[in-house]
């Protein structure tokens, strides 16, 4: 049965400006750099700025004055259109003299020190392949075992897979036994031990392509060929008695294999983990202040295009705009308003941006002063009431963006965590408790590592409580192995 029902309700909607306005500030400086270009390259009323600057506020007033004095007709056709003043609409975000001191200065556009790009390890290795005496189709094998490789520089493929698909859909002719003596001859290249099937064979083609005393080459080989096991697992006392060694040769052979690599690739193998990060803002520290620029020299400057806007002028001077000129007027129009929102997008992004890593450096001032552990617990709230700004845009801003200050480059997300009560009555950081447990591994006797029931007696002792498997937790989370495999001759 149908009937008519009557409901009020309150909906909550973001319009296009908004949209727009959230996705600028997710995205980092390159990406934003990218996202410029490619408006530009959509939009004709936008164009780059050099030293000029093109006065926007004088613009707006001119058109108002000349709205007024239009026909009806034409008054008809723009009132279809939205308008929206552009200085009222920055005065919303926040304060004509804020807005104008955050405008880029002469000061802040001093190049900041970023590495160029380099050559990933992938790239690099095909170029010594390329130096190998192969014939083309062995080539173009070497290079699908090389394209194979996970992020540690091990080959973990099935070879047998690889060849029967470059013969299925190549037509590429090489066996099983050519495409073995290609794989042996990459794992020779620079890294040595690149391409290894795991870490005993690893290991072991870096003894054997090593410079080292034949003699404890040989004891080192004979222990990763025969007693791997043992070794993985640190099981010294079994070994040496295994290879009936003394103490001293047997420790001088043990710190050989530790010199080795186990991870030739070491999460460099694709140029994006190659390259170092760029960071979004650099924090410098003047006499005893500390300065804080958004790192956007490279990012283009746009503003809004003189000769299309005496266009939009022209006709706005007509009494009467011909049939056939409106559809390119309203077309230009809209681009105009468009335009108008991206540039506002834009500065509301830089303020916002500005705001929050300030809030961030005023809160963790001990940390910029003396070093992570002195980070304090933060939670996105926190900066998100003192800056009068919602959660969510606190999240976009802080996700996959960099600082670069005198304690290194950290991303904006290493100073949020939450905290701990002490014996004091004091807050610290479970980054202060993951920097103390580093700190008391790294200080253990090495012949008998403490345990993580040791090491939580040991942060009792200093009035912060935490359980054994909050230690292991944030063990594993700084890659520290258990007890037993750091334990040491």
């Amino acid at each position: 049965m149908l009937s008519l029902l009557q409901k009020l309700s309150l909906q909550q909607k973001l319009s296009p400006q908004q949209i727009q306005y959230q996705k600028l500030l997710q995205l980092n400086t390159l990406a934003l750099e990218q996202r410029i270009k490619t408006e530009l390259e959509l939009n004709p009323i936008l164009e780059e700025t050099l030293d000029e600057e093109f006065d926007l506020e004088q613009r707006e007033e001119s058109e108002d004055s000349e709205d007024k004095t239009a026909e009806d007709e034409e008054e008809k056709y723009d009132s279809k259109e939205d308008e929206f003043d552009l200085e009222d609409f920055m005065n919303e975000i926040e304060s004509e003299h804020e807005f104008d001191r955050l405008n880029r200065s002469r000061d802040e556009e001093k190049v900041q020190p970023i590495a160029p790009q380099k050559k990933s390890l992938r790239e690099y290795l095909i170029d010594q392949l390329h130096m190998l005496d192969l014939s083309e189709d062995e080539m173009i094998l070497g290079e699908n075992i090389i394209g194979s490789l996970d992020k540690d520089g091990y080959f973990k493929a099935d070879m047998q897979k690889i060849v029967h698909e470059l013969k299925l859909f190549d037509h590429i002719d090489v066996t099983l036994d050519q495409a073995e003596k290609i794989l042996k001859q990459i794992q020779t290249l620079d890294p040595v031990g690149i391409a290894a099937r795991g870490l005993q064979e690893c290991l072991l083609v870096q003894i054997k392509n090593s410079s080292y005393d034949p003699y404890y080459s040989y004891l080192a080989e004979k222990i990763l060929s025969e007693h791997f096991e043992d070794f993985a697992n640190k099981r010294f006392d079994a070994i040496q008695k295994a290879v009936d060694l003394s103490k001293e040769t047997f420790r001088a052979t043990i710190d050989l294999i530790l010199r080795l690599n186990p991870k030739p690739g070491e999460g460099n193998i694709d140029s994006e983990e190659m390259n170092q990060v760029t960071p979004d803002f650099i924090i410098e520290k003047i006499e005893d202040n500390y300065i804080v620029t958004l790192n956007d020299r490279s990012v283009p400057s746009v503003t809004i295009s003189k000769s299309y806007l005496e266009m939009i002028d022209f006709n706005k001077r007509k009494r009467k705009i011909p049939e056939r000129e409106k559809e390119t007027h309203k077309f230009l129009r809209e681009k105009f308003e468009s335009a108008k929102w991206f540039i506002a997008s834009l500065q509301q992004r830089r303020v916002t941006l500005m705001k929050i890593m300030r809030s961030i450096l005023e809160r963790q001032f001990e940390f910029f002063e003396m070093g992570p552990r002195f980070l304090k617990p933060m939670i996105y709230k926190d900066i998100a009431d003192e800056i009068m700004m919602d959660i969510s845009t606190i999240s976009r801003v802080v996700n996959g963006k960099f600082v670069q200050s005198p304690q290194g480059i950290h991303e904006l997300k290493y100073f949020f965590s939450e905290g701990l009560s002490t014996d004091s009555g004091d807050e610290i950081s479970n980054k202060h408790i993951k920097e103390l447990i580093k700190e008391i591994c790294h200080n253990e006797p090495k012949e008998n590592p403490y345990s993580d029931d040791k090491i939580a007696s040991i942060l009792q002792e200093k009035g912060i409580h935490i359980a054994r498997r909050t230690v292991a937790k944030y063990r594993e989370a700084l890659k520290i192995p258990v007890a037993r495999l750091r334990k040491e001759l």
